[in-house]
């Protein structure tokens, strides 16, 4: 829950500026006049301390970040094989892009059959460094029985 501009009750705040900087400890009132004059609002970071740490920030940037850590992300699943055409790795590819830039986490999963756990370890690692630009890696490379799988989050 976010609790910013007018609905913070406590007489005295202590102020974070919009870069950072320390303010001190001000009257509640200060502060928005302060966050008014800025353009910003007022956004009170914990209520576990007295007086409340509250900072300034952008207006309605605070918002969108709550939004933003409420939603859970979403994890999708890229089946591939070992034995994979260089076309369809380059789709491949491009689909997990495509799911990193809009906010999706991916789980790439190889199957495998007898003995290509190296080389299915080998291919996930390839993936995982062609889409470093728009994602991380969460997990490390699991390879365990049928499938060989690694989680990447987007960056």
């Amino acid at each position: 829950m976010l609790i910013m501009n007018e609905k913070i009750k406590a007489a005295e705040v202590e102020l974070t500026g919009l870069n950072g900087e320390k303010l001190g400890v001000m009257p509640r009132e200060e502060a928005l006049k302060l966050a008014k004059a800025a353009d910003a609002d007022l956004v009170c970071t914990s209520l576990m301390s007295s007086p409340p740490p509250c900072k300034l920030a952008a207006r309605g940037t605070a918002k969108q970040a709550a939004r933003r850590q409420d939603k859970p992300l979403k994890v999708k699943e890229l089946r591939l094989t070992v034995h994979i055409e260089d076309h369809d790795y380059e789709t491949k590819q491009r689909q997990a892009e495509k799911l990193l830039a809009s906010g999706n986490a991916v789980q790439l999963v190889v199957r495998i059959q007898g003995k290509e756990g190296p080389k299915a370890k080998e291919l996930l690692e390839r993936l995982v460094k062609d889409l470093s630009a728009t994602g991380t890696k969460e997990t490390n490379i699991q390879v365990s029985g049928k499938q060989a799988a690694v989680r990447v989050n987007p960056s």
